[in-house]
Order: C-alpha cells, then sequence, then structure tokens
C-alpha cells in the first residue's frame, strides 16, 4: 500500500469475532466530551469513540478485529443497513493515539485524531482488512492521513471490487466532530480558544470515496478538487459497490 500524495446484512466470517459492547475498552466511564488529556488514555479515547458511533448509528450490527505485526489492534464496527440499504463500515482503534507528521521527533499529545468510514450500498466481504491497512498507515508509513489525500492500496478494496483506491473526504458532515478535551469557560467567555493549551484534538471521522485505478491516477495529477468535481458533473453516487468508472477524458 501507499499513499498517493497530498447491505443487506449477510454473514462475513471477519464479522462477530469480539464482543459487541464498549467494556472492550476498559477505563473510567466519565462521559463523551469530558476531560483533559492528563485524564484520557487511549482505551478511554476508544470508549469515547464508540459510544459516539452508536450514538449516530445505533447497535452495531457486526464487527472484526485485525492486528498487524507490530500495531496495535484495529476493530471495524459494521453499521445497518439503514432504511435506504446502506451499511457504514467505521474504524475503531486509528485514534487511539495522534496522528505524527514523519518529520517530528516526539509525539505531539495535541496532533490530529481519526476513524475512517465507508459507505456502501449493501454488505461487501473483505472490507475489514483493507480498512484495518488504512487505517494504520500513520503507524506503519508514519504519514497522518488527511482530507484531500489519495490512499492505494493496489488491490480491491472488498472482494471482487473494481476500486483499489479511495480519496479522503473532509470530517464533519456524516459523523460530527467527537471532543476529547473539555471546554476552558474562561476563554471562551473571553472569546478565545476553548480548547486548553495541550489538550488532545478532536477525534475526526473521515469518510472514504472509492476510486479505480483510472480514478486514483487522474487524482494524482489533477488533485482532490478536480477528481470531486468530475463525481459531481456525473451525479456518481459514491456509495454503489458497482458503479462505474466515471469519465476522465
Amino acid at each position: 500500500m501507499s499513499a498517493t500524495d497530498d447491505p443487506t446484512h449477510d454473514d462475513d466470517p471477519m464479522y462477530d469475532s469480539l464482543p459487541r459492547d464498549s467494556s472492550t475498552y476498559a477505563g473510567r466511564d466519565v462521559g463523551t466530551g469530558a476531560g483533559l488529556a492528563a485524564d484520557l488514555g487511549p482505551d478511554e479515547v476508544l470508549r469515547r469513540v464508540e459510544r459516539h458511533l452508536t450514538g449516530r448509528f445505533g447497535p452495531d450490527t457486526g464487527r472484526a478485529g485485525v492486528t498487524f505485526l507490530g500495531t496495535e489492534p484495529i476493530e471495524i464496527l459494521r453499521f445497518g443497513p439503514d432504511p435506504d440499504g446502506v451499511v457504514r463500515y467505521v474504524t475503531l482503534g486509528m485514534a487511539r493515539e495522534p496522528m505524527t507528521p514523519p518529520e517530528a521527533t516526539v509525539r505531539d499529545p495535541a496532533g490530529p485524531r481519526a476513524e475512517l468510514v465507508l459507505s456502501l450500498r449493501g454488505h461487501r466481504e473483505g472490507t475489514a482488512r483493507v480498512l484495518a491497512v488504512l487505517a494504520a498507515v500513520p503507524v506503519v508509513e508514519g504519514r497522518p492521513v488527511v482530507a484531500g489525500a489519495g490512499l492505494d492500496l493496489g488491490e480491491p478494496l472488498w472482494d471482487g471490487a473494481r476500486f483499489t483506491a479511495v480519496l479522503i473526504g473532509e470530517p464533519g458532515g456524516l459523523v460530527p466532530d467527537l471532543e476529547l478535551a473539555a471546554e476552558d469557560p474562561a476563554a471562551a467567555a473571553a472569546g478565545g480558544a476553548t480548547r486548553p493549551a495541550g489538550a488532545p484534538a478532536p477525534v475526526h471521522f473521515l469518510p472514504l470515496f472509492p476510486m479505480t485505478p483510472n480514478e486514483a491516477a487522474y487524482k494524482r495529477v489533477h488533485g482532490a478538487t478536480a477528481m470531486r468535481q468530475r463525481w459531481l458533473d456525473a451525479g456518481t453516487d459514491l456509495r454503489d459497490p458497482d458503479r462505474a468508472e466515471v469519465g476522465l477524458d
């Protein structure tokens, strides 16, 4: 895998391999949005992320755990299908630690945190391992995953898919950001920054938009904005796992 710059409820053997409750992550249950950096360990961060997701989508309908050598486990939670038949696959574990730029010599506790969200019409097998690979990029490749970037696996994103890459979308749409730090009342009253210095950054939930090899190549040359405009002009349903490649001439 390399960065390119910048449902019906079917059974999947990868899923249901872990218990379906947030007690998987031990720690104090202090509630979403409360606490400063000193209060938050990795397990508590993931507890809050899971509560945030179930508050948005309801209980998960399946989960899988994937661990790569030398990394912490990544879980993939499956939600849905919703009334429109859309299934959401969300990583749980990427936000365990803040992402650190490759040139940094120490980890910044206030660095960015994120989880990944893939939305598809209908359940597709093979998504768990692929999403875990993508979520491990900050640790394995030492680079943050940010909106506008492309990630190319060079292999299908799910069994039988024509898509081998994803475009990282902007956060804050489908799933709101999760604040991990309590607001600083004095600073807020003075009209200043409401997050105390050194406090953890909010967790962003980054949508993934599947790309064919040709679309990924187009994005590398012309950029994320041009690729999104091609989809918009064509009226592309990016949640359709069987969609045609958009015209790139």
